[in-house]
Order: structure tokens, then C-alpha cells, then sequence
């Protein structure tokens, strides 16, 4: 089960590292809304790793970073979540209390799965406004990680 958490990361991290070099190409030809996203996607990965390290956050659910920030959030997020992977066992029931104040406990393996769900959703809205703003989208689905990796 860890082995396919990594695939999952790593497709996670190399589809958001293709997405921030295209945001970088289009960036003055793209909506505020995309840099508003992918800030988020990437503030919840740090969220849900604290939570687990029970260590708080450097970050809000709402920050908005520049690209280079994203970059080096994708970065830390990767390295740290790969180092829960390696010291905790999923089966693993995380406490924590939700950026609302709500207080809830799921286990480790449920939320490594919602950070990268959580991404998958949030890049396909940004796709979306890539297309809308006349900018043809980069594939970021999980196949095409299995393609390239082939």
C-alpha cells in the first residue's frame, strides 16, 4: 500500500511540477482565479501534513503565492508527506480540528488519498480556465503520468 501512496505522490508532484511551468508561460494571459487554486491545492497538502505531524502550519487554506513559492510547496510537500509515509502506519487515526473549528479524526491513508483527489480536482478547474482563456490545457491525469513514466 505505501509503494502505491508513492506512485501517487510522485504522479501528484510531477503533474503539479508540468503545471507550474505552463502557468509560468502564461501567466499574464491567465486569471488571478488560477494562482488563487493552485495556491490552495498545495496549502491543504501542507495543512494535512501538519495535521498528521501534529506541528502547525506554515501556511492558510487561502493563501495565494507567487509561482515560485508554489514551486517550493510542491517541494516540501512531497518531502514531507514521502517521510510520513516512512515513519507512520496508515491505518493511523489523525485528530485534528479544521480551519472552521470542527473536530474530526480520519486515518492517515484516508487523507493521503484526499490531498491527492483534493490536487486532481483543483487542477482540472484550472484547466478549465486555461481553456477558457484561450490557452489549450496540459493533460494532467493520472494516465498520462503513467505514459510518461514508461
Amino acid at each position: 500500500m505505501k509503494n502505491f501512496f508513492e506512485e501517487l505522490l510522485d504522479y501528484n508532484f510531477e503533474m503539479n511540477n508540468r503545471l507550474i511551468k505552463a502557468i509560468s508561460e502564461n501567466n499574464e494571459n491567465l486569471p488571478e482565479k488560477v494562482l488563487f487554486l493552485f495556491s490552495h491545492t498545495h496549502n491543504a497538502h501542507h495543512i494535512w501534513n501538519c495535521r498528521i505531524l501534529k506541528i502547525s502550519s506554515e501556511v492558510k487554506v487561502f493563501d495565494v503565492h507567487k509561482i515560485e513559492t508554489i514551486k517550493k510547496l510542491n517541494e516540501n510537500n512531497l518531502k514531507q508527506t514521502k517521510e510520513i509515509l516512512e515513519k507512520y502506519n496508515l491505518d493511523e487515526v489523525v485528530e485534528y480540528t479544521t480551519s472552521t473549528g470542527d473536530k474530526y479524526k480520519n486515518i492517515i491513508r484516508d487523507i493521503l488519498f484526499h490531498i491527492v483527489n483534493h490536487s486532481t480536482y483543483h487542477r482540472a478547474q484550472i484547466a478549465t480556465l486555461f481553456r477558457s482563456s484561450g490557452i489549450t490545457p496540459i493533460p494532467t491525469d493520472y494516465i498520462t503520468f503513467k505514459r510518461l513514466s514508461q
